[in-house]
Order: structure tokens, then C-alpha cells, then sequence
């Protein structure tokens, strides 16, 4: 490479999860030299590839939405393509006693077809009959956002929250549906509803909309063959190979801004850089951010997490012959079970079942905001209460061949009401900054795609930002 196209320009990207690692990337194709800071031993964040009894499996997120393209076109770059696939079978809820049908006709739980959900029998009659309701009742002024089970409660009672939206919202976020922000979590429901006088008409119009879309006819979820939590470690690559450099177990706990530069600070070094993209989660962040962005830090240190864990098993295939059907099932917390999902991986994914004929792997999730102290329990616990619930859903009496539980402390953060406004101030205040920019799951939406596009958004805007100075470096100035 020729002097005149060596990079002068330098971005720091302080966090190696999937948000830093495709904000590196990205800010590589626009011509800057990029050093990735990770303060853990890997990069990845919430996304983790594991095995138990010798077989694959995620021990983080293990699937991401297709239909927004940001993860799937990633996970291209990154020479994974011909490793995707769609996950397989369909998932159940366990409640009222028994395992039923997740109802087809519904928007993140919110129901557009009363027939679907009745013959699911998820709701009683009375659920039934107050669902149908919403259509009789005045529309509801909305403002500026609204807690969903609030919302929802309010047009179609309180069972359809707590028996379908619940569980639905909880397997995203971990979260209580009573706090979590309509316009944030489901905007487009959100716009929708103040569009239409009722909830129900809102859910038809966007499953109308979505039918209609040429880009809806693909699979809604996808998976990559060894485990989603195999694609930070490829985007690593596809980042070195363009030059980039990745530090691991390196911890930042300060940010200057001096002598027209970035200063990061390390407890026993200096990094200059022209630019920075904060990629870390919002406690780290506010820490990061305290002495040169304080009102931006106060806000993000108000972001708060959920924390939670992962209980893998592995079952001899024999043992559980005829118990496990479909790829899973989800738990309302009104059920008062101990586990809130759990997903039979070996149904789900053809990659895993094909790693291991003889054997069965399925994973129990533990935990959500507001009921986490489960999770000071031993592992053993967790694995017996797993197995409990197991046996009361399905039947299963066999013991597991190996177990492995995953911790995930603060692993997903909060979206209440309000969530919006304080993102765009801790924006705000951020981009008096030169050359700085914040992105993750804290922000813009907790899914992969969300934060690739997160990431992405910070890169482009620091490559804005240095566009000037990037032609000059090119031999474009004058």
C-alpha cells in the first residue's frame, strides 16, 4: 500500500460485541484504521457458542430476525451465507395447566384473530369475551408512549397481557410488560394503534401491510449451523483481515478530549485517536463517559438491566423419545413456574440434532427483571428446578447426561416508558463531543439486528465527521 492510502486517520472502538464489532467493520470499508478495545477475554458480549456432551450449542442468543436484514447481511460479510438456516417445528405455551398452541393472528402477543386465540384455548371465555370488546370501546388518546401491558389491558383486559403478551415480550427483553415502552419495543404497533380507533383494527392493518411485502415471504427467524453465538468471532476475522486490530482484556475507564484528540485511558496506558465509537453496555459506558460527557453518563447509568440465566441439558436420545414435540415452549409469569421458556435446540436446529444422533439438547431460561433471585442460587438448584418444571410440562423423568448453567448478569437492558427521550439525550449531549458516538442494545432496540444497525449508525456518523479530513488524507485536498 502505497503512503498516499495508508490510513492516518484513527477510530477507537471501545467494546468487541456484535454493536463494536460491526461498527469496526463498517468504519474499515470507509478508509479509517480501527482498534477494537474489548475489556473481556472474548469478543461477543451476549452472544456465546458453546457445547455440552460434546454437541454445539448456544449458550447466548441463538437466533436473530430476518426479516430486518441488518444481522443476515453481516453474517454474509462475515463468509457465513451458506451456514445460515431457518430454525425448524414451532413453539407452545405452557399455561393453564397444559401446553397449547401459540395462536397464529397476533402482533407481539396482541391478538388481530379472536378465532386463532380461542381455539388455542390460552384464554378462558371471559379473556375471550374481553378481548372482543376492544372493537366496542371509544379509541384510547395515546400521548407520547404507553407501558403495552397498560395499553393493552386497558382495550382487551388483563389475561391477554399476562398469557400471551408476557411471555412474548419476556423472551425479548426479560422484562415486565406492564413497564416496557409500546413505541420502543413494537413502534410500528405503536403508530398503528394511534392510526386506528381500535387495538384489533391497528393488528389486522399491520398484518395486512406485512402480507402485502415482498421481503415478508422469507423465514422470520434464522440461525447460523454451529450457533449464532459463532458469528462475533467471524466478524473478528473479516475486521483483522481489513487491518484492523482487536485488544482483548483491556479495560478503559476514562475518556479526554485534549490537544484537538481522543485520549483513552487504560490504568497503564494512553491511546490517541481522532475518533471514538462507544460500543460498551450503559454502565460501563457512564463510567467511561463520567468526566467528558457527565449528563450524558447520569442518563445512561438510569438504564437499567435484566439479568438471567440459561440451564443446558443433555439427554440420551432414548430417554426421551415421544416427550419433546415442536421447538419449545413459553411460560407466562402469572403460571407462577419457576423456568420462563425453554427450547428443545435438537428440534429447533438441524445443525444440532445432526452434531449429536444420540443425543438431546434443550436449554430452560431463569430469571427477568424484577424476579432474579433465583439466580443467587447454585447451579444444581437451577438444574433441578429446570427439571421439575420439565416434568410437570412434558413429562420428562430422565436424568440429563451433562448440564451446564450460563449466568448472564445485566444481560438485557430495559426499554420503560420514556426510553426514547432519554436515548436522545444522552445523544444529545454526546454529540457536542467531536468524534464521538455511543451504539449497543441499550439504545435503538436489544435484538441483533438493531445493534448491527446501532453500530453501523455510530460509524457512519464518525466517518461524517471525519470526511474532510479523510479527503485531504486520500491526496483529495487542495
Amino acid at each position: 500500500m502505497s503512503a498516499a492510502h495508508t490510513p492516518s486517520r484513527h477510530v477507537v472502538v471501545i467494546g468487541g460485541g456484535v454493536s463494536g464489532l460491526a461498527a469496526a467493520l463498517r468504519l474499515l470499508e470507509g478508509g479509517v484504521r480501527v482498534t477494537v478495545l474489548e475489556a473481556s477475554g472474548r469478543v461477543g458480549g451476549k452472544l456465546l457458542a458453546g457445547e455440552i456432551a460434546g454437541a454445539p450449542v448456544d449458550l447466548g442468543a441463538e437466533s436473530v430476525l430476518a426479516r430486518r436484514p441488518e444481522a443476515v447481511d453481516l453474517a454474509r460479510a462475515a463468509g457465513l451465507g451458506d451456514r445460515l438456516m431457518p430454525p425448524a417445528a414451532t413453539a407452545s405455551l405452557w399455561t393453564r395447566g397444559e401446553l397449547r398452541p401459540l395462536p397464529k393472528g397476533h402482533m407481539m402477543g396482541v391478538p388481530g384473530d379472536l378465532a386463532e386465540v380461542a381455539a388455542s384455548g390460552v384464554l378462558s371465555a371471559e379473556g375471550l369475551a374481553r378481548v372482543a370488546k376492544d372493537e366496542e370501546l371509544p379509541p384510547t388518546e395515546l400521548g407520547e408512549d404507553v407501558a403495552i401491558g397498560e395499553y393493552v389491558a386497558e382495550r382487551m383486559g388483563h389475561e391477554v397481557v399476562d398469557r400471551l403478551v408476557e411471555p412474548l415480550l419476556g423472551g425479548v427483553y426479560a422484562g415486565d410488560a406492564y413497564r416496557i415502552s409500546l413505541r420502543t419495543a413494537v413502534p410500528q404497533l405503536f403508530e398503528a394503534a394511534r392510526a386506528h380507533g381500535t387495538l384489533t383494527a391497528a393488528v389486522k392493518a399491520l398484518q395486512e401491510r406485512a402480507a402485502a411485502a415482498p421481503q415478508q415471504s422469507g423465514p422470520v427467524f434464522m440461525g447460523i449451523e454451529g450457533g449464532i453465538g459463532t458469528l462475533p468471532g467471524a466478524v473478528a476475522d473479516a475486521v483483522r483481515a481489513k487491518g484492523g486490530e482487536i485488544y482483548l482484556n483491556t479495560y478503559v475507564h476514562d475518556l479526554r478530549w485534549a490537544d484537538d484528540e481522543w485520549e483513552v485511558h487504560s490504568s497503564d496506558w494512553i491511546m490517541e485517536a481522532d475518533a471514538v465509537v462507544l460500543a460498551a453496555p450503559a454502565p460501563e459506558a457512564a463510567r467511561i463517559l463520567h468526566a467528558a460527557a457527565p449528563k450524558a453518563s447520569a442518563g445512561l447509568a438510569g438504564i437499567e438491566y435484566a439479568s438471567m440465566a440459561l440451564v443446558t441439558m443433555a439427554f440420551r436420545r432414548s430417554d426421551v423419545a415421544g416427550l419433546l414435540h415442536g421447538s419449545g415452549f413459553l411460560v407466562p409469569p402469572v403460571d407462577g413456574r419457576k423456568i420462563k421458556a425453554s427450547t428443545f435446540s435438537s428440534n429447533k436446529w438441524r445443525w444440532n440434532a445432526d452434531s449429536a444422533p444420540d443425543l438431546f439438547v434443550l436449554r430452560t431460561s431463569i430469571g427477568r427483571f424484577g424476579d432474579e433471585e433465583d439466580l443467587k442460587r447454585e447451579d444444581s438448584e437451577l438444574v433441578s428446578m429446570s427439571l421439575k418444571d420439565l416434568g410437570e410440562a412434558v413429562g420428562l423423568a430422565a436424568a440429563p447426561v451433562e448440564t451446564r448453567v450460563t449466568r448472564w448478569y445485566g444481560g438485557l437492558p430495559q426499554y420503560p416508558v420514556g426510553h426514547l427521550g432519554r436515548v436522545a439525550r444522552i445523544r444529545e449531549e454526546v454529540s457536542h463531543l467531536p468524534g464521538l458516538r455511543v451504539c449497543g442494545a441499550a439504545y435503538d432496540g436489544v435484538g441483533i439486528p438493531a445493534c448491527v444497525a446501532s453500530g453501523r449508525r455510530a460509524a457512519d456518523e464518525v466517518l461524517a465527521a471525519l470526511t474532510p479530513t479523510l479527503t485531504e488524507d486520500a491526496g483529495g485536498g487542495e
